[in-house]
């Protein structure tokens, strides 16, 4: 995990409290949910996506497309809500995106995305919560 100190921290044990199983081993130990799995992939109303440890809005409805990779993916955040590390597990260089309030980790970033940012925010579904307009 990231050693920066961020607004929001909590101990280990309350993080495991909080959070599945499954949320925990993405969003604290940098794991990755298996493709398709996840139904946020398909949501398709209008609102926000937000952070599951800490409730930070991080992308809007508006800003999310289909990438076709299995995971929900965006091509800009909200401004300031997220923060990216380079990562270089599993013999690549990937940019991770971590909630700027909490240090979740999100998924990654690619520059393979659609106008307007060329970018793609991959995001592991159960790293956010989504609230409808």
């Amino acid at each position: 995990m990231n050693t920066q100190t961020f607004p929001v921290t909590r101990s280990e044990a309350e993080w495991r409290a909080m959070l599945t199983p499954e949320q925990y081993h993405i969003m604290r130990e940098h794991g990755t949910e298996r493709p398709g799995s996840c139904a946020l992939l398909h949501e398709k109303r209008a609102g926000a996506f937000s952070c599951a440890g800490c409730g930070q809005a991080l992308f809007r409805s508006g800003l999310k497309f289909e990438s076709g990779t299995g995971w929900p993916s965006f091509n800009d955040p909200l401004p300031g809500a997220v923060e990216t590390t380079q990562d270089r597990s599993y013999g690549m260089v990937r940019t991770e995106v971590h909630c700027a309030r909490c240090g979740s980790h999100l998924g990654h970033v690619f520059p393979d995305g659609p106008p307007p940012t060329g970018l793609r925010y991959c995001i592991n579904g159960v790293a956010l919560d989504f609230t409808p307009a």
